[in-house]
């Protein structure tokens, strides 16, 4: 009896646990492509197909791609996954490249 009564409270630990591994890698994976972004613009490419190429399809819906204040950084924003993929979180995480001053060419 004791185990039917713990068993929906590990099954919520684990999606807990799950969802934060999930943003844990939506984060990891903006990094890099804010990364390929800024590379992207160093050499006169589009820094948002750059981005889009260094995510998987799974993550491209709702990509940002800017350039805060119009210097040579560019910030990268997407939505973090969700468990249930039929919704689009309201989360989302971002991060910024930026070349160093000898970098570009």
């Amino acid at each position: 009896m004791e185990l039917l009564g713990t068993v929906p409270a590990v099954v919520l630990v684990a999606a807990l646990v799950w969802q934060l591994a999930l943003a844990g890698q939506a984060a990891w994976l903006c990094a890099n492509a804010a990364r390929a972004a800024a590379r992207a613009e160093a050499v006169g490419r589009s820094p948002a197909a750059a981005a889009r190429s260094a995510l998987p399809r799974s993550l491209e819906r709702g990509l940002r791609v800017d350039r805060p204040g119009g210097g040579d950084a560019v910030r990268v924003r997407l939505h973090v996954p969700l468990l249930l993929r039929a919704w689009q979180s309201p989360v989302t995480v971002g991060a910024t490249a930026r070349l160093s001053p000898g970098a570009k060419r």
